[in-house]
């Protein structure tokens, strides 16, 4: 075979390989918007999970005006500041003013419920008397039971079938596992390329570091579960699943961390100690600022890898699709359970073979990922243009 041929061929491998990587791409990225597009709304992003109907006591003695963009078709309460709307067949909150009693609003057990536009009136209670609201009650008497009365109770449904709760969720767990992963491997890589002189010690600590990445991710879960959660009474919650995270972080965070200072220039150091800086004003003011680059590079995979990770939180974090909240306080906990958009995706899958809510998860985890990307690369791109 001669010697053009085999050129020919090994540039048609290179170009048919090429073709098939962006080809598997294109057809992963096709199929999950194929499947998960029609689920895409501003609903899906800002609801909660789970539907939520609650009894709230309203007290008013205001009156408000309704706005002139208000269609012709809605109920309006001067009472309560507020316009409903009949959909198909329910009454749906379509308007509320900033100052209405509704923001306010509380239900039997003395708690704040949140009230916004998009909500479903099913029921108000007034004087002992109860009106059920659907397309079969009376208009006139919806809005007189609305505006002739002071105080009385509604009964609201709050829409569910968002991704809400998960998404607070995963940015919890990005924050926790970042704020301990990134100090502690970049420290670690600083140690290693700066101050560390080959021998055993960093013999061990590399091996450390290669047994680590090879460990899948259900071992991790499975450690942190003992350790986070049982151990150290945790429970299932948002720090136990970040230290679980922080511990599985380690290794890329360590590596590229590595690579970015391997690649700063032996003379930048040089010419540091030429002028008369110590170690630690060479590392601050000359290595790191030429490093952060690559440093970013590892953060950015990291963020990834948290968004992307589901074994190692089904044992810390739990799978109950709600805000981390604390009942008491009402007030965002990282000792409270959740569950991360990845692992929503996987119990939507495996509970209901709802594989469009998956898809459409999926969705959200792609263009989170791409600009996390993107904006990895301008703040890459801008520390480069500095350093040059």
């Amino acid at each position: 075979m001669s010697r053009k041929v085999k050129d020919q061929l090994c540039n048609m491998l290179i170009w048919l390989s090429a073709a098939f990587s962006v080809g598997i791409l294109v057809l992963v990225v096709g199929f999950i918007f194929s499947k998960g597009w029609s689920k895409i709304s501003l609903d899906f992003l800002f609801n909660d999970y789970e539907s939520k109907t609650q009894y709230v006591t309203l007290e008013s003695d205001q009156a408000y005006q309704a706005p002139a963009s208000l269609s012709e078709s809605a109920l309006f309460s001067e009472n309560l500041g507020v316009a409903l709307e009949l959909k198909e067949d329910h009454y749906e909150i379509v308007w509320m003013d900033k100052e209405s009693p509704l923001k306010e609003a509380t239900n039997n057990a003395d708690e704040k419920v949140k009230i916004s536009k998009g909500d479903c009136v099913q029921q108000i209670k007034v004087s002992g008397k109860s009106l059920k609201l659907d397309k079969k009650t009376d208009q006139e008497e919806i809005v007189k039971a609305l505006n002739e009365n002071n105080t009385l109770v509604m009964k609201v449904m709050s829409v569910g079938g968002g991704i809400f709760p998960m998404i607070v969720s995963t940015l919890l767990l990005v924050l926790v596992a970042l704020l301990f992963s990134a100090p502690i491997g970049i420290l670690a890589a600083i140690y290693l390329v700066e101050y560390a002189k080959p021998g055993k010690l960093v013999n061990v600590i590399r091996f450390a570091t290669e047994i680590l990445a090879g460990i899948p991710s259900v071992v991790y879960g499975l450690f942190g579960m003992l350790m986070f959660v049982n151990t150290l009474n945790l429970g299932m919650s948002i720090l136990a699943g970040g230290l679980t995270l922080t511990i599985l972080l380690l290794p890329t965070m360590m590596r590229t961390t590595e690579e970015a200072l391997k690649v700063v220039p032996m003379s930048y150091r040089e010419a540091s100690y030429g002028l008369g800086a110590n170690k630690i004003q060479t590392l601050s003011k000359v290595v790191l600022p030429s490093a952060i680059p690559g440093i970013l590079v590892g953060v950015i995979l990291s963020i990834g890898r948290i968004i992307g990770e589901s074994a190692a939180l089904l044992f810390t974090i739990g799978t109950f699709a709600k805000l981390p909240v604390n009942p008491e306080s009402g007030n965002f906990s990282l000792l409270e359970t959740g569950t991360s958009l990845t692992v929503r995706a996987y119990i939507e899958v495996k509970e209901s073979g709802n594989v469009e809510m998956a898809a459409a998860i999926g969705i959200i985890i792609l263009i989170v990922v791409f600009t996390l990307n993107l904006f990895s690369r301008l703040i890459a791109k801008k520390f480069s243009k500095a350093n040059n």
